[in-house]
């Protein structure tokens, strides 16, 4: 791959992840995701980066958090549970879990 073609493919990933954070920013504010978690520390619920680490080595995660996202959960992290979030729609659910399984 030549010089120029490599540094735009790069920029393009870099790119889509920027907007990818910035689209899930806005969902977690919008969703009220935020009065539970955390990126780095544990409040109500488990921390972005707990939830990320958990999950990381799992083939179905994206899928699997989507789900828990939408539906809710129960005694994962726990005695307090997450209730469902009947707001979210699935692709906004998708965009949520894709990011969060990125933090580190």
């Amino acid at each position: 791959m030549k010089p120029l073609v490599l540094s735009m493919a790069v920029a393009a990933v870099l790119s889509s992840g920027a907007a990818l954070a910035a689209d899930a920013q806005q969902l977690l504010k919008e969703k009220a995701c935020l009065a539970c978690h955390t990126v780095d520390k544990k409040l109500v619920g488990p921390s972005y980066k707990e939830v990320a680490a958990k999950y990381k080595s799992r083939k179905d995660a994206e899928a699997y958090l989507s789900r828990k996202i939408k539906e809710g959960s129960t005694g994962v992290w726990g005695q307090v549970p997450m209730p469902p979030n009947g707001t979210v729609a699935d692709n906004e659910a998708r965009t949520l879990a894709k990011y969060i399984l990125t933090v580190k």
